[in-house]
């Protein structure tokens, strides 16, 4: 869909006060459409610690809103961002897991808690986010954007069939520069804002120090892999993520983390600079979300954290949403709990994801 075929839909836009989404209320209003905007509050907690940006975030989205004639609503999401999206990040580290949380965020917020509130009364919801889609013999697809750096596929392969019928990437089609040059031109408050970095609510905050308030801590030993020696004490399972090799703080460096053991609280690493044991060619999905019905292929690229990068690997239905994910390569940090998104060859279509986990 083309913006040029949205004059007779009821838009939304998702207004963050950051300059992706303002750009994006310029593409309408460059075709003379004022869609409603929303500022969705998610939070940190009130007190005065663990407050972030969003006074500032508002102010610019008020001013991006007003400059374009547009109507701005906060939707106040704090709540459900709390219940569901922390709820799931300190259940899987708890477990020894890495999550996503902003992942989450995109299908339980963005285009959930906020369509429950508002966004029923809308065709469609406009976002900032780095990517596309394409109807292809009848099915609407998710791709990625002509940015490799900036592509957001990743944060958006967890959401539901529905919701991707109604998501709208106006500024998908775009490089990261040319958005800063269409913000510079149309001098937008916001243009030289620095992207945000990180899990979307905590601005300043320490992820360690936000995992920390919940789950507090819980020492134990950290363990060499291939030797068996003891050379520290960890704070908590829950701090350290595999393939993590910065700010361990053991002598004798470097380190890799490469395995956790939840039962005996051990954290086990490995000596070097690439260790062996940091590498995995085969690993498992399970849960395996598709986006629009369709499964993948035996052939395809895919990515488990967020880089330009696509993986080519081939994919073993193992039945049940579960697959064996066989890369070409050895690849580094696989993570129980980490998403892996995959696509097709060409890196252009998106499938969906799974979740990481150890059989």
């Amino acid at each position: 869909m083309v913006l040029e075929e949205l004059t007779d839909k009821r838009i939304a836009v998702l207004l963050s006060g950051g300059v992706d989404s303002s750009v994006v209320v310029y593409e309408f209003a460059r075709l003379g459409l004022h869609p409603d905007c929303f500022y969705i509050k998610i939070g940190p907690e009130e007190e005065t610690e663990w407050d972030c940006s969003s006074e500032e975030d508002l102010e610019m989205a008020t001013a991006v809103a007003a400059k374009y004639g547009c109507r701005l609503q906060v939707v106040d999401c704090h709540r459900e961002y709390w219940d569901e999206v922390t709820r799931y990040t300190m259940d899987k580290v708890r477990a020894g897991l890495t999550p996503n949380p902003d992942v989450m965020c995109n299908r339980l917020i963005k285009f959930g808690a906020f369509d429950e509130k508002m966004g029923h009364d809308y065709d469609l919801i406009a976002t900032g986010h780095y990517a596309q889609t394409e109807v292809i013999d009848g099915l609407k697809w998710l791709t990625t954007s002509p940015d490799p750096v900036k592509d957001q596929t990743d944060f958006l392969a967890q959401i539901y069939d529905w919701q991707l019928k109604k998501a709208l990437f106006p500024i998908g089609h775009y490089q990261k520069d040319e958005v800063r040059q269409i913000a510079e031109r149309e001098h937008l408050v916001n243009a030289h804002r620095k992207d945000s970095q990180g899990i979307c609510f905590l601005g300043k905050i320490n992820y360690n120090d936000y995992i920390r308030r919940f789950l507090g801590e819980q020492p134990g030993d950290v363990i060499e892999l291939e030797t068996g020696k003891r050379i520290g004490e960890h704070r908590g399972l829950w701090f350290h993520t595999i393939g993590q090799r910065k700010g361990l703080g053991f002598g004798g460096g470097p380190w890799f983390v490469v395995k956790k053991d939840v039962e005996h609280n051990i954290l086990y690493v490995a000596h070097g600079y690439d260790p062996s044991t940091a590498y995995k060619q085969e690993f498992f999905v399970h849960d395996f979300h598709s986006l629009n019905g369709v499964m993948p292929p035996e052939r395809i690229t895919f990515k488990i954290r967020h880089t330009p990068d696509y993986l080519p690997a081939t994919l073993k239905d193992m039945g049940d949403g579960r697959y064996a994910v066989c890369a070409d390569n050895k690849i580094h940090g696989v993570a129980p709990g980490q998403f892996c998104v995959v696509y097709d060859e060409e890196h252009h279509r998106c499938y969906g994801s799974g979740e990481i986990f150890i059989p």
